[in-house]
């Protein structure tokens, strides 16, 4: 997984790259940083093409994901805020996220979208509801809103999550603040599966599709396993007639001791 790194968006510490590899992460001083095994991590991070997972240290206390606690282990996603002795990190990517073309900008949703795609709850007052897209989702305080935030600072129509095509869109209604897209602030925006949103900073949603990847990743992983299995099956078939021949000239020299032993 490639362009990742952590950010701290109340703390004056750069952002953090993220290689492949096991990062270990504790206490320096009044924040937080890489540090070594020797310093006793509280938590660490594997990253690898499968994803990011974090572990949490024996004993370590406090140690939250998106408001929740993790006291083991959790697997992150992009946009992930993990909270670590009072310090926030961001899980982005480098990666910019796709804005909307502007062959798209002024194009109404379609009404009929697609059912089995949804916004699913992964954290705040819709944690584990899902909305499908078969129709465009108004996000906002007002009460025709299909995911409502029920915050008084909060726009009464926020933005509207919708399908044109085959395409999910993110709209903006004029939001204040807008909306952040795997830790990126957004307004309007190209949404793929896998992808988190959130909205008034507590409530997170990712967009989730049936017979496709939960992110651009996994389908990488796919054709990387599928050309190591076809490597892998060509190399077996450039061995498979040596051990043949191997085999034939053994079945020879048994069967030639045995005329000669006969005789």
């Amino acid at each position: 997984m490639k362009g990742l790194k952590l950010r701290f968006p109340e703390h004056h510490h750069p952002e953090m790259p993220l290689a492949a590899g096991v990062h270990a992460i504790g206490r320096i001083g009044d924040t937080v940083g890489l540090v070594s095994d020797l310093d006793a991590p509280s938590i660490r991070l594997f990253v690898d093409r499968r994803g990011v997972w974090m572990t949490v240290a024996d004993g370590a206390r406090g140690i939250h994901v998106n408001g929740r606690p993790v006291q083991r282990m959790a697997m992150l996603r992009l946009g992930d805020a993990i909270y670590l002795d009072g310090v926030e990190m961001l899980l982005v990517s480098s990666r910019a996220v796709e804005a909307l073309p502007d062959a798209l900008r002024h194009v109404p949703g379609e009404f009929r979208g697609d059912c089995r795609v949804v916004v699913r709850g992964v954290g705040g007052r819709h944690h584990g509801r899902s909305f499908t897209l078969e129709a465009p989702r108004l996000v906002g305080r007002s009460d025709e809103a299909d995911i409502r935030i029920e915050d008084p600072a909060f726009a009464e129509r926020h933005a509207r999550i919708e399908m044109i095509g085959n395409q999910v869109v993110l709209r903006d209604l004029g939001s204040g603040d807008g909306s952040i897209v795997n830790g990126n602030p957004v307004r309007d925006a190209l949404l793929s599966p896998g992808d988190q949103i959130v909205f008034d900073v507590h409530h997170r949603f990712v967009i989730e599709a049936p017979a496709s990847s939960t992110s651009l990743l996994t389908r990488v992983v796919e054709h990387e396993d599928a050309s190591e299995t076809v490597q892998a099956q060509r190399g077996r078939g450039r061995r498979l007639p040596w051990l043949l021949l191997a085999a034939v000239l053994l079945a020879s020299v048994i069967a030639a001791l045995l005329l000669l032993g006969g005789d």
